[in-house]
């Protein structure tokens, strides 16, 4: 049974040294007879970005889905912060045993909310070894020097205190892997876990090389790998074929039709060379009958097309090849203005170039400009020409050019399938055929380059965008976290790249940092929930942004990381009520955080001191909104808001205006609006305070229940079902909408509110214009912003209880 594809669902279930006295590193702790081992530097990203991978979901219905599932149930209950490594081997009796080997922490393997756990201590020798059973699952553990290790054998954790050499190459392939990869797989391949990437039984991963490692990128709809292949004798393996070639740029895709289902190509700058190479590798002394027409060939390639299989010739002498050729020109027919000749040695392809071509049989020929093309099957040679002619090969098609820029223009050894060639593959490494819907994924490819006694390795597999409609809305990504999303999902600035990545809190209190392509960055437990919204400082000058935020009892700052930056968090024994207000006064990166607690206010500095020249210390009554700070000319004033006065203070705390008249306001917040302080009263009025204290007030009919949102000179408000966006008032269908929110971006207006009752998103301009191909599903608050500096807009809303949607207004 072909296990590799499938063990990787088990993170779904989550969710030339002397090394015998000595470890130094988590693969020294490998089990000597691992198949595979799978490396992950974020176990969380990894977890999210495989639990929300559509390819891996297609695979939740398979019987393999549900072994390795029972088998592997004990892993989800570990808790790494670091780099674990998961190892996979067979054991006597031809099951898998796992093996998972981290650094040890206290919060690693919590036992006390498990339910149905039951361990024991076993001594072996003067090691305790701890045997636990959960559920129908029992497995092993220990800890060595620091290293926690945990197996479902007894025998792989007594050998693990044996510091035994491992493979070399298996340590050199961890060495060449990424450090940073949610995702690396070590394997060696001749084993029943190796999977084979192509359909032919010959080039299967045990006979192409014998150690391989691939660095994965999984995104919802895409998964890309990198890597290594390397052999132990460069005679024995087919990837040694291309030993002392130099890789040419590969050509098949213009070709090859648009509507077949893959093709197969291989290149070398001398074909000579390869002759000798295959020749070493079948132990033969001779290969085909006309060796003279591949000598002007650098690329040979296989086209797929349902059972046919034509083989391609680029040659780059034209009448040199033709010349080759000249016993082969009796004309069957002519179609398209090309003619079709008899070809009389049906097997030289598979003569010359097995076991990179098997088993192919052609009986005639075509030239397309510098392509010569042969085929068994008439039919299959006019699809070729005629896809030709029109400009509808595979190279033309956008989800080629999108898997090709993650791809070498040169290789060794390509293939690139469609659908029912990737599913073909898929089903040859599982024991029993399965029904997986793969059919939204467009192309898949995997090359291989060869260098110096090695082979670079580069793939993927993806789904491919669709042509945008002007105006048209399109899902960007779509993921689901471990459980509820407890507020609105924001935007943040990644300084690395000036793109917006997401953050979002779940019910457990945990904060997560995702990428715009929807990948988990890292996942932080807080004590309690955000209040309000989170801000950015850049708390050392340097460029480099840290979110700042406050939860009831702490106040946050955090690095690109999400590590704790010292001294924060700081902590509080009173609640507090407010969002962290964050001002700059001069923008010149001296922060002053606002702490807020009922009726008393806390100032800070960005390093945690309390900040001594703020004399403000007490409001009258409990502060019923964020305090805020605004610059009217070179006068900073800050707005503390309590339900009967509105303090207007300079930096320092001392009164700077005294409204002239009382008011019971709302707990709305204050705008600077027309350049006066903006607010409304508990009974709806538009409440406005000029900087010598005026007061006016505007009956705007909004009733207690009202929301109010401004810029500098736009106005909205929205009460029962009517939004009013300036001085024009629309009439909504009636629902329960959310406040509404003004962005301004590229010079636009744009104003925002989500009907929660039908999950509706509605997005307007300045003018109270629905904008076209609105509402769209959506569950919260939207976020809008242009996040991958493309000039088209996203939004981030909340899908169902635990999923993110990011979509894109093309």
């Amino acid at each position: 049974m072909r296990f590799f594809l499938c063990s990787l669902l088990f993170f779904t279930l989550l969710s030339c040294n002397n090394y015998k006295n000595k470890r130094h590193t988590l693969i020294d702790y490998v089990p000597s007879n691992s198949d595979v081992v799978f490396k992950s530097a974020n176990l969380e990203s990894l977890k999210n970005d495989i639990q929300n991978n559509t390819l891996f979901n297609a695979f939740s219905d398979t019987e393999i889905y549900t072994v390795l599932k029972t088998k592997l149930e004990p892993i989800s209950t570990f808790n790494s912060n670091g780099e674990i490594l998961l190892c996979l081997s067979r054991s006597k009796n031809d099951s898998i045993d796992y093996t998972l080997i981290t650094k040890n922490s206290k919060a690693l393997f919590e036992t006390d909310s498990l339910k149905n756990y039951i361990e024991e201590q076993i001594k072996y020798k003067s090691h305790n070894i701890v045997k636990s059973q959960l559920g129908d699952n029992t497995f092993f553990s220990t800890v060595i020097d620091s290293t926690f290790i945990v197996s479902s054998s007894k025998n792989i954790i007594t050998n693990s205190y044996n510091s035994t050499e491992n493979s070399t190459n298996f340590k050199k392939l961890y060495d060449v892997s990424g450090n940073n990869e949610s995702l690396s797989i070590l394997l060696k391949t001749n084993n029943a876990l190796a999977p084979s990437f192509f359909i032919e039984d010959a080039l299967k991963l045990s006979r192409l090389t014998d150690f391989l490692t691939l660095d994965t990128e999984i995104s919802q709809n895409d998964i890309f790998v990198n890597g290594i292949a390397k052999s132990l004798d460069s005679s024995k393996n087919v990837i040694d074929i291309f030993k002392n070639t130099v890789a040419q740029e590969n050509q098949m895709q213009h070709i090859t039709p648009g509507n077949s289902d893959g093709f197969l190509s291989f290149t070398f700058n001398n074909f000579k060379t390869l002759q000798n190479n295959i020749l070493k590798y079948r132990v033969r002394d001779s290969i085909s009958e006309n060796e003279t027409l591949f000598n002007s060939i650098t690329e040979v390639g296989l086209i797929y097309e349902g059972e046919n299989r034509a083989v391609v010739l680029n040659s780059v002498d034209v009448i040199a090849t033709q010349d080759a050729l000249l016993g082969e020109q009796n004309k069957i027919e002519t179609y398209r203005n090309i003619d079709v000749l008899e070809f009389s040695l049906t097997h030289i392809f598979s003569k010359t170039f097995a076991p990179l071509i098997t088993n192919v049989e052609v009986s005639k020929y075509c030239i397309l400009d510098h392509y010569f093309v042969f085929a068994n099957s008439l039919e299959q040679l006019q699809n070729i020409i005629a896809s030709y002619q029109n400009h509808t090969t595979l190279s033309k098609h956008s989800y080629f050019s999108e898997l090709n820029e993650k791809l070498s223009s040169e290789s060794s050894l390509i293939f690139v399938a469609k659908p029912e060639l990737i599913k073909a593959i898929i089903n040859n490494n599982l024991e029993n055929k399965q029904n997986i819907n793969i059919e939204s994924y467009n192309l898949s490819a995997i090359q291989f380059i060869y260098d110096s006694n090695f082979a670079h390795v580069h793939g993927g597999l993806i789904k491919g965008k669709t042509k945008r409609i002007q105006n048209s809305i399109s899902e960007s990504f779509n993921i689901k976290l471990d459980t509820d999303i407890l507020n609105t999902p924001q935007f943040v600035t990644n300084h690395s790249n000036n793109q917006k990545e997401i953050v979002v809190q779940d019910v457990k209190n945990n904060l997560y940092l995702i990428s715009n392509k929807g990948k988990v960055v890292w996942k932080k437990q807080l004590n309690g929930p955000v209040v309000g919204e989170i801000s950015q400082i850049d708390m050392y000058k340097n460029g480099r942004l840290q979110l700042a935020f406050a939860t009831p009892n702490r106040v946050y700052v955090l690095d690109r990381k999400g590590r704790d930056v010292a001294p924060f968090p700081l902590k509080f024994k009173d609640n507090i009520t407010q969002p962290l207000s964050v001002f700059d006064y001069d923008k010149n990166k001296k922060y002053r955080l606002l702490v807020t607690q009922g009726k008393n206010v806390l100032m800070y500095d960005a390093r945690g001191k309390i900040v001594s020249g703020f004399t403000f210390k007490s409001a009258e009554g409990t502060i019923i909104s964020q305090p805020k700070h605004f610059r009217i000319g070179t006068k900073d004033y800050l707005v503390i808001k309590t339900k009967n006065k509105l303090h207007i203070l300079d930096r320092i705390g001392k009164t700077r205006v005294s409204p002239k008249t009382k008011n019971t306001f709302s707990n709305e917040p204050v705008f600077l609006y027309q350049n006066k302080f903006t607010t409304t009263s508990i009974e709806g009025k538009l409440v406005s305070i000029d900087t010598r204290g005026n007061v006016s007030s505007v009956n705007l009919n909004l009733g207690t229940n009202h929301n109010l949102e401004t810029t500098s000179k736009t106005r909205v408000t929205l009460h029962d079902n009517k939004l009013g966006i300036k001085s024009r008032v629309l009439e909504l269908d009636y629902g329960n909408y959310t406040r509404p929110n003004i962005f301004y971006i590229n010079d636009k207006i744009y104003v925002t509110t989500t009907d929660l009752q039908s999950k509706k998103v509605y997005l307007y301009d300045s003018q109270g214009k629905l904008r076209p191909n609105f509402p769209v599903y959506g569950n919260s608050p939207i976020v809008l912003d242009d996040v991958d500096n493309d000039k088209n807009l996203e939004f981030i809303t909340k899908g169902d209880s635990n999923t993110i949607i990011l979509y894109k207004i093309n």
